[in-house]
């Protein structure tokens, strides 16, 4: 998916939401349980129930790999059937990756050959050769960890180097390996008064904010900071959404809550059209 195909998804849903797929077998409803593969069937209802107001999924791969072989089959058939019946979602692997360049080009392979997702969330920890095995792909992205949402983001990332913070020198370097096109920056939605700062310093490029809903940031308060003349965001919400309820009415829920979350984006987006 192309930056331009990306945007336009984004004006024709009036919506810039992400679903986050962090599904586990102890927090989906139990009447689930009776399915051959309750993950996948979870997965797919929430998707179906979501797709028209969400630009992208992302599942994180660590709720899949905890499950063995069976949680790679699950996420497996989840990418296909998004790509299969929903190809204008944007796809996320929330897996980040990142090591030596050998490595890193079996992980862009696991990703974007085997599950053919359409991005991959990369750690930069390791520099310039952990990430540009990535970047050799057509049309595929990655998304690398700029200031994160977590608590413990403090511990690194507000180190100062120069003149600048550890995540201003990540955001300015990596901007030397890739344009626009083929990298975007995960930046917390925790973080809101940084978040004008990281938008001066990439003002073209995607954002993947995460922190909505049960870490507490504000959809408002992202928008008002780091919109840009395309929009530029994708704003992730997970936990709010997909467990919205433990009954059989979760997919309902799940949109209910998706709809509130993608609201207040409306009044930003309507500045593009």
């Amino acid at each position: 998916m192309t930056k331009q195909e990306l945007t336009a998804e984004i004006l024709k849903k009036k919506s810039m939401l992400c679903v986050g797929l962090d599904s586990a077998l102890d927090l989906i409803p139990k009447h689930l349980l009776k399915f051959s593969d309750p993950i996948f069937e979870f997965n797919k209802q929430i998707i179906d129930a979501t797709h028209q107001l969400a630009i992208a999924y992302k599942p994180n791969i660590a709720f899949y790999e905890a499950m063995g072989i069976s949680g790679w089959q699950s996420l497996e058939k989840t990418i296909n059937y998004l790509n299969q019946n929903y190809p204008e979602c944007f796809t996320i692997a929330d897996a980040k990756r990142g090591d030596i360049g050998n490595t890193s080009a079996m992980y862009a392979k696991t990703f974007f050959e085997w599950l053919n997702f359409d991005s991959v969330t990369v750690a930069p920890y390791m520099g310039s050769d952990s990430v540009i095995p990535f970047l050799q792909y057509k049309n595929k992205w990655v998304i690398l960890l700029g200031l994160t949402s977590n608590k413990g983001s403090s511990d690194f990332q507000f180190e100062k180097i120069g003149n600048e913070m550890l995540y201003e020198k990540v955001v300015n370097t990596s901007q030397q390996w890739a344009n626009a096109n083929q990298l975007m920056f995960v930046t917390g939605a925790t973080h809101p008064e940084q978040l004008a700062g990281l938008r001066k310093l990439a003002p073209d490029y995607f954002f993947l904010v995460p922190g909505i809903g049960a870490q507490g940031g504000s959809v408002e308060a992202v928008c008002e900071n780091a919109f840009n003349s395309e929009g530029g965001l994708l704003i992730n919400s997970a936990r709010q959404i997909i467990y919205a309820s433990p009954n059989e009415d979760f997919a309902e829920a799940a949109y209910n809550i998706a709809q509130q979350t993608v609201a207040p984006m409306q009044k930003f987006l309507t500045r593009l059209v």
